[in-house]
């Protein structure tokens, strides 16, 4: 039982810090709007793809699970 209590507790801190980030996401404007985002717009259709956010926020997240490996 103490596992699960475990894996509870590491899923609430997770979720506590996604609220965190999305909270503080808008005191970032440039998060989303880096060189490299794509981002077209025509008449009737816009799409926005985060590509260099979302592989910065992954080597992020990799150096930090990486950094509490050791």
């Amino acid at each position: 039982m103490s596992e699960i209590g475990k894996w509870l507790i590491t899923l609430g801190l997770v979720i506590a810090a996604a609220g965190v980030v999305v909270t503080l996401a808008g005191k970032f404007p440039w998060l989303g709007r880096l060189p490299g985002d794509i981002y077209i717009k025509r008449e009737n259709f816009t799409f926005h793809f985060p590509l260099v956010t979302c592989i910065i926020i992954s080597a992020i997240v990799s150096f930090i699970l990486w950094l509490l490996r050791k």
